[in-house]
């Protein structure tokens, strides 16, 4: 067995660098150990991506043409780049965009007759026409809503929490179909659709809040036959689309009703407030038919430029989510300047990529190429593999490939090197996984 190596680690020059595997003695007691068995396989990944806002569509835009073509190589590229193949972006507003907004903003318009896409036509549309070329295959993409108009909600506003009004239900329904026709007019297709971004949530931006049965309502009495009967069965629906502490009641509220589960898909969920990896297993445990999908994480708190601690956390959730049933990985903003923004809360955060915008540098966040180490090596229709390790800060997942190449992704979040025996089909590997990195093994028997 041969193994290829590329790294990422604190103190050093490598991000997703190939390295010699040195030869090493086989015999050397205090090993680590990572164990794969390819007989036991488990679901099938869809791929990984970012979320395009108006607020990385606006950066994005200001760059120079020859750094815009660098980002979307970087993402989208599968030769040069991540390879991404979802996305996210949102339907009206959200805080990463410069105001509030929604496509249909007169009030009482519940025939939707002044719905309009002109204030995504200047940015955000253009960015994701761009990356569908970039790509050069077609990108899955999940649109989410932060809030209604403010006139369907109880509040009178996009923001502060408030709740959909129910005499506007089933115009709210419509407004996901419009959405949904209108993208693809623009020669974007929608993939998925999420009920409503983080329904707990009563936030200074753009919120609205459901309980777990006022969720499962609209879907099985509203947006659920509605889609059906717009001949939109085929969008996903996907439900919660928030932390992971809660994830289990929630989902339970809407999947044990037969009625409803028809129409959802998965569940999706966030990393904020806790890491709760256990949730996610349990939610699959529950409802093995339905999906997980990992739809929002950034590191809070402003830019964090040139942060380690980001790359650890990112492969950290990424390894646990995928061993736990999640068939893909979406990261929030793909672009945003060198304040983690625009913002028109305030509510900057960091993004893998941050660009100066008077300058036009780019800054490649270590949470970039941690997203590498899976995006790059790990392609859609994989299946994970059986894989255990033996020491506690020693974590990974492997995957097979739908070209027969078996990828592992070893995360070593303890202050030392470990010396790790990769142990696979009765034959056994030796490398090297220095202290805080990265590694992704691409394994050739």
């Amino acid at each position: 067995m041969q193994l290829n190596v590329h790294c990422t680690a604190q103190h050093t020059p490598y991000r997703l660098t190939e390295l010699a595997v040195p030869s090493l003695d086989m015999a050397h007691a205090e090993m680590a150990s990572i164990f794969v068995d390819p007989g036991v396989r488990y679901q099938e990944i869809e791929g990984f991506g970012g979320a395009f806002t108006e607020a990385a569509a606006l950066t994005f835009s200001k760059l120079p043409a020859e750094r815009q073509a660098e980002v979307l190589a970087a993402y989208f590229d599968p030769l040069r780049g991540h390879g991404y193949t979802l996305g996210r972006t949102h339907i009206n507003s959200c805080d990463f965009s410069l105001g509030n907004y929604a496509y249909a903003e007169v009030d009482g318009d519940v025939e939707l007759r002044r719905f309009s896409l002109d204030r995504d036509r200047q940015a955000l549309i253009p960015l994701l026409k761009a990356a569908q070329q970039a790509a050069g295959r077609p990108l899955k993409l999940l649109a989410s809503p932060w809030s209604p108009p403010a006139w369907m909600k109880t509040n009178g506003d996009m923001c502060h929490g408030g709740q959909l009004k129910p005499e506007y239900r089933a115009a709210w329904a419509e407004y996901y179909c419009r959405f949904v026709r209108a993208y693809e007019q623009e020669g974007v297709p929608i993939w998925a659709l999420s009920v409503q971004n983080e329904p707990e949530a009563v936030q200074t931006w753009e919120s609205c809040l459901y309980s777990g049965d006022e969720e499962r309502d609209f879907v099985r009495d509203y947006l659920g036959p509605t889609l059906a009967r717009h001949g939109l069965s085929h969008v996903r629906l996907l439900i919660w689309d928030h932390n992971r502490d809660r994830m289990v009641e929630r989902a339970h509220a809407v999947l044990s009703d037969p009625q409803a589960a028809q129409y959802v898909w998965g569940t999706a969920f966030h990393w904020y407030v806790t890491d709760k990896f256990e949730n996610v297993q349990l939610v699959h445990d529950a409802f093995p038919d339905k999906k997980l999908l990992f739809t929002e994480g950034t590191q809070e708190g402003g830019p964090h430029l040139g942060e380690w601690s980001m790359a650890e956390r990112y492969a950290r959730s990424m390894i646990n989510d995928l061993n736990r049933w999640t068939v893909g990985w979406i990261d929030w903003n793909l672009l945003l300047d060198t304040q983690g923004g625009p913002n028109h809360v305030g509510n900057f955060c960091s993004a893998p990529i941050l660009a100066n915008i008077e300058t036009g540098a780019l800054h490649y966040q270590s949470s970039y190429y941690a997203i590498g180490h899976f995006s790059r090596f790990i392609l859609p229709g994989a299946q994970r593999l059986l894989c255990a390790t033996s020491h506690e800060l020693l974590e990974a997942a492997a995957f097979l490939n739908p070209d027969g190449q078996v990828i592992v992704v070893a995360l070593n979040r303890s202050d030392q090197t470990e010396r790790v025996t990769l142990t696979l089909n009765g034959e056994r590997a030796l490398f090297e996984c220095l202290a805080h990195s990265i590694a992704t093994l691409q394994v050739e028997s």
